[in-house]
């Protein structure tokens, strides 16, 4: 029986509402797909089922890959998550905090109308936490030991909504870490300012926004099917066309489209790439960087590729150090 719990834990999330991997999220994911191909794309009913549920797609090598990390990453998850801060730790420190900071009045705002206060939590809880995963997602791509992380999940050849699962466990850490930090902070200073009446307006327990981004073809993003938002909205939220276009190796989409829910953060930093219609995409990574498939580079290779990185910064700092050396002892050169 115990055994039958720890398999039931690794599954969870896709009996989870607050999980993309929900099974009625993949269903509707299934049916939007289905309706996109028949109704845009024009396809024959046959024709679009067989393209959502094409083999070549779901039972790729790399596809695979994705299926075994994420029973290897839940089981890490089960042991590491009791150590991580939580966001509750997080909120009650800093509401605590703000108590001593002079010029902060508590319940400053408690007479606003609940249903504005929750609507104003729900909204902000929201874009703060797209904000700061717009902002990870970037650094990981800037920071050559943060990318070194972050390509495995760029390392898939081809997408199904599982690949969402295809992190090295460093990154899921980090990730945690920020969404802990971000939703702690928005709840400790809400509940500061606007006392008891904090809440979210929920749909099976998710924040109503949430539930809408999932509902709404979440699960498309990483898939092989390219549902496109008209250009103006393209400017406001990603679609599942534009997250397939930053997985592109294509050099015009490196660094392009870092957002998960709003595209505006890409277009207000300069990393917005609209859709293309018709575009045939590779994913993965170059050659040198490739390892699609193979599990113990895919879990070990991040570290051989951070240590690669320190020993360079350790070289550098060296040279410099021994050319200021050499100055000193002979200024006149």
């Amino acid at each position: 029986m115990e055994f039958l719990d720890h398999i039931g834990a690794v599954f969870a999330d896709f009996s989870n509402p607050k999980k993309r991997v929900f099974v009625g999220y993949l269903f509707l994911t299934v049916l939007l797909a289905l309706v996109w191909l028949v109704a845009v794309r024009r396809s024959s009913i046959r024709a679009a089922v067989r393209e959502v549920f094409d083999r070549t797609i779901l039972f790729s090598p790399s596809a695979r890959a994705d299926y075994k990390i994420f029973v290897i990453n839940r089981v890490f998850t089960l042991f590491i998550s009791p150590l991580l801060v939580s966001q509750l730790a997080i909120a009650t420190a800093l509401f605590y905090a703000l108590h001593d900071v002079d010029f902060l009045q508590r319940g400053l705002f408690a007479d606003t109308p609940k249903a504005v206060i929750v609507a104003l939590f729900t909204g902000v809880i929201f874009l703060v936490d797209d904000f700061t995963k717009y902002l990870v997602h970037r650094w990981m791509h800037r920071w050559p030991m943060l990318w070194a992380i972050h390509k495995v999940h760029h390392s898939a050849e081809t997408m199904t909504p599982i690949t969402v699962y295809r992190v090295h466990p460093l990154e899921g850490v980090l990730y945690g870490l920020r969404a802990a930090v971000a939703q702690g902070t928005v709840m400790a200073v809400f509940l500061f300012f606007f006392g008891g009446a904090v809440d979210l307006y929920t749909v099976l327990g998710v924040n109503v926004l949430s539930f809408i981004f999932h509902v709404t073809g979440s699960n498309l993003r990483h898939s092989h099917v390219s549902i496109r938002y008209w250009r103006w909205l393209e400017h406001i939220l990603i679609s599942p066309a534009q997250h397939q276009v930053h997985h592109s190796i294509a050099r015009e989409h490196h660094d392009k489209n870092f957002g998960v829910a709003f595209a505006f953060w890409d277009w207000l930093f300069g990393s917005l790439h609209l859709s293309e219609q018709d575009s045939k995409l590779t994913f993965g990574l170059k050659p040198s960087e490739a390892h699609a498939s193979n599990l113990l580079d895919i879990y070990f290779r991040p570290f051989r590729d951070i240590a690669n990185v320190l020993r360079r910064r350790v070289g550098k700092v060296r040279a410099a150090l021994q050319s200021r050396s050499k100055q000193a002892r002979d200024p006149i050169a």
